[in-house]
């Protein structure tokens, strides 16, 4: 088939999650022998920072602006199979618009940040989709599950809500044998929603072990905010670093965003590509982390400092190690892009099957 997705970014990976998810989506989309096409706004921040210019999974056109856009793309999303329109695409009502309205094929809303979109519409904030919208679309990929589902299409109409949760390219996220240079570690870009649990469960934690090294990496954190002396610091970490910093920890650490907490059934794709590592996580708790890992077994849950700090003194080496490959059996098994790319062909072959009737 042919796929048209008009997304935040592939081709950097600064300062969002999306890129990763999508790169590892579209890899395997083309490795099923899809055509793809990824359209993405041309803006200063991005080009300043790309660390995949060139993807070889997909072609990749770049826009100015929204006249560019419908210019030099109506065909090609006029005469795709799928087009499909990502979550925080800037002035994404508009785009979204013009996409279901010149799309002849399957339509979808590609939904990266589904807590924080729904937070968002309950304020009636449209910033990306509004409610009119969400029923224009052939379906709505959503990065969370459970509940969320149903309210998206009781509450605002979706014909077909469907999971598609982020996921994790095993060939790029392994083991290694490094040296664990850091007791726990933390990627993730400042929020202040999320910086408390930072705070309590590694800065806090690291003030406990001066002498261990922990590690916080990401970018956008206040230059005045006071972290612990044995708390080493990296701006920004590309993509292509990523597997050697989770594999130099002994534990590493996962926070959610609040509005992922209040709905729930939303893992980061954070969470997968520590487990496709190997490394142990320790997590804060969210409704449905349960049916992704088997706490205890699978993952570690810790409310608080003290949480962290006897996972640390009572959990023996091989212990340690067992549960990060607990972690990274399931991921495996369940939660890789290519997993995603063939739940992805399923979702499109109902609504195509459907029409048909």
């Amino acid at each position: 088939m042919k796929f048209v997705i008009i997304g935040l970014s592939v081709t950097s990976s600064w300062g969002n999650g999306h890129a990763t998810t999508y790169r590892g989506l579209l890899k395997e989309l083309s490795a099923l022998g899809h055509d793809i096409l990824f359209l993405e706004k041309d803006v200063p921040y991005y080009a300043g920072n790309r660390d995949m210019p060139t993807p070889d999974f997909c072609r990749l056109g770049l826009y100015k602006t929204n006249e560019e856009l419908k210019e030099e793309y109506r065909n090609d999303v006029a005469n795709a199979d799928v087009v499909i329109v990502g979550s925080y695409v800037q002035q994404g009502v508009e785009v979204g618009n013009w996409a279901v309205k010149t799309a002849k094929g399957v339509t979808a809303f590609y939904d990266i940040d589904t807590p924080v979109t729904l937070a968002k519409l309950e304020r009636k904030d449209y910033e990306y989709i509004d409610p009119e919208l969400i029923a224009k679309y052939d379906m709505y990929l959503s990065f969370s599950g459970g509940s969320i589902l149903d309210h998206l299409e009781k509450n605002y109409n979706s014909p077909n809500a469907r999971a598609l949760y982020c996921s994790v390219d095993p060939d790029l996220y392994y083991p290694e044998i490094l040296e664990n240079k850091w007791q726990m570690g933390y990627l993730g870009t400042y929020s202040t929603d999320r910086q408390p649990t930072v705070s309590e469960l590694l800065n806090k934690t690291a003030a406990e072990f001066p002498e261990k090294k922990f590690i916080v990496a990401g970018p956008q954190y206040p230059e005045d905010y006071k972290w612990s002396s044995n708390v080493e610091r990296i701006d920004h970490l590309p993509p292509a670093q990523h597997r050697g910093f989770y594999n130099s920890q002994r534990y590493t650490l996962n926070v959610t965003r609040e509005d992922m907490i209040k709905a729930g059934y939303s893992p980061s794709v954070r969470l997968f590509e520590a487990a496709a590592c190997g490394v142990p996580i320790i997590s804060d708790f969210w409704n449905g982390i349960d049916s992704i890992f088997e706490i205890n077994k699978e993952i570690l849950i810790a409310g608080s400092t003290a949480d962290v700090k006897d996972y640390f003194n009572s959990i023996d080496e091989d212990e340690r190690k067992q549960i990060g490959e607990n972690a990274r059996q399931k991921v495996l098994k369940y939660h890789t892009a290519k997993a995603r790319a063939k739940e992805l062909e399923t979702y499109v072959q109902e609504i195509l099957e459907v029409s048909k009737i």
